[in-house]
């Protein structure tokens, strides 16, 4: 919130402790490395508390997936105090404690109208491991993170010299484009967007600090935005989506005065950065409650603006084989984080875009349906169109490609190349994708049964069944197999004419 906004803390509301015998929260359900940073930054003299949605979380008697910490130090203060510190952000720095696989966000207490943690206009470097994806190709995120690390020192310096001017810029819509305001408790307390994240946890005497009737929200599963709802949306229009997002993931209502300006106000999302898109679109949809998700933002009216054609073409066809197929993908993809295995950006955006990607194939004749060169120029136009909105890193684009590009492949297995096809790095993702297309009647379920077969068997087994391919393609005079014809003689292959 601005400045001279009409909510402020003496006007919105007043502190209210709520003691350790009346609260549910004990630090055995606290993360043993969370409990550390906030031992070590009190023993160095500064305020640590717990906060946000570690709290709502165990305050609902669930598991936190992450604790952050907010402080009064300085990001370098919280560095100096751990060796295995790191960093991060332009706009505004925060400080990761690394403990493994482990990391304690530390932020510092800022004045009302700063970003949240994850607001910020820039990629965030850590939002695949912060969702827990995997990475296709860890050797060019590495890269990338590097580079995103030392934009991010050249930014800090300019930033520092930002705050010391007092600088803090919004642009002619009221977002905030940068703050650099560092504040108190009060003040961190009213720059949170949703009163159920803004409890704070003391390690002085393990009270609950509660300025703005969070543990009420809570109890009453209501997600009610901090201030006016018109402001804060204005402020930052990715709002509306963690908006969405927490009313899929707990299951919350929003307070009707949260709710009402989103139909008018979601345009806006049209102005964020793309890359901060990406980063939400991973959150909303790779956490475990990516079905969920799509139901909230098509019925909010926010799917559209996220990714037009998406919505054209469930709109289009609803209940079609299309939407069957995303809404089985999320599915799965829900189940997968669940059950605590990896789930991929590349597989999302490949279920995301299978309805324009499908849309621009249909538009040629049918017998380029099957040709490589029309269904990669499909998926490069359909990521691009998409990419007006959202961005979609290169090294995720070119997994859709593939993914796409094998399907051909798969649906016509040739002989003996399936053996050089089940090695390649694409093939258990795009057989994947063969194996959702089948479940809603995109693929027969016996080819399904074959290639699983193939990967099942041992070397022998395989040779088996390739021969066995070679002899069915044979007698049935098949064409472009590789095999031998009628006549038990090999049959020798056409060279394609050349393109002139």
């Amino acid at each position: 919130m601005t400045p001279d906004s009409d909510a402020s803390p003496s006007q919105a509301g007043s502190l209210r402790i709520i003691p350790r015998a009346e609260h549910p929260i004990s630090r055995q359900n606290i993360s043993p490395n969370a409990l550390r940073v906030l031992y070590r930054l009190r023993e160095a003299g500064y305020e640590a508390y717990l906060v946000g949605g570690c709290l709502r979380d165990l305050m609902l008697g669930a598991v936190p997936k992450d604790f952050d910490v907010a402080t009064n130090a300085r990001p370098e203060e919280v560095k100096r105090c751990f060796r295995n510190c790191r960093l991060i952000g332009r706009r505004f720095r925060l400080a990761h404690v690394f403990f493994g696989h482990e990391i304690i966000e530390v932020a510092t207490f800022r004045a009302a109208s700063a970003p949240l943690p994850g607001e910020e206009t820039e990629d965030d470097p850590d939002i695949l491991l912060e969702v827990g994806a995997s990475e296709d190709t860890p050797e060019t995120e590495a890269e990338e993170d590097a580079a995103r690390e030392r934009d991010a020192q050249e930014e800090a310096a300019r930033e520092r010299d930002a705050q010391e001017a007092g600088e803090r810029v919004f642009d002619e819509q009221g977002r905030i484009l940068r703050d650099n305001t560092y504040g108190t408790i009060e003040e961190d307390v009213w720059r949170r967007d949703f009163a159920c994240n803004a409890l704070y946890y003391s390690i002085e005497d393990f009270s609950l600090r509660d300025y703005v009737g969070a543990v009420e929200d809570i109890k009453a599963r209501r997600l009610r935005l901090i201030g006016d709802p018109v402001q804060r949306y204005r402020e930052d229009p990715v709002r509306m989506l963690r908006a969405a997002r927490f009313e899929a993931k707990l299951g919350f209502t929003l307070d009707p005065a949260t709710e009402a300006p989103i139909a008018d106000l979601r345009h806006l999302l049209m102005e964020v950065p793309a890359a901060r898109l990406f980063d939400e679109t991973l959150k909303l949809f790779l956490t475990g409650h990516g079905v969920r998700s799509l139901e909230v933002l098509r019925r909010r009216g926010l799917l559209g603006v996220l990714y037009p054609e998406v919505e054209s073409c469930l709109t289009a066809n609803p209940g079609g084989p299309v939407e069957q197929l995303l809404v089985t993908g999320l599915e799965n993809t829900d189940e997968r984080v669940k059950a605590g295995k990896s789930v991929t950006p590349t597989f999302l955006f490949t279920l995301l875009l299978y309805g324009p990607i499908a849309a621009r194939i249909e538009r040629q004749p049918p017998e380029k349906w099957g040709d490589v060169a029309t269904i990669l120029d499909a998926c490069d136009a359909a990521v691009r169109e998409a990419q007006k909105r959202v961005t979609i890193p290169r090294r995720f684009s070119l997994g859709v490609r593939d993914m796409f590009a094998l399907q051909p492949q798969l649906e016509r297995p040739r002989s003996r190349r399936v053996l050089r096809l089940i090695e390649q790095p694409r093939f258990r993702a795009a057989y994947d994708l063969l194996l959702l297309r089948a479940r809603v009647g995109m693929a027969p379920q016996e080819l399904v049964d074959w290639w699983s077969a193939l990967q099942t068997a041992d070397a022998d087994g395989r040779m088996q069944m390739v021969l066995a391919l070679e002899a069915a393609r044979g007698h049935r005079g098949g064409s472009g197999g590789g095999g031998e014809g009628e006549s038990g003689r090999p049959r020798r292959r056409r060279r394609r004419r050349r393109r002139s």
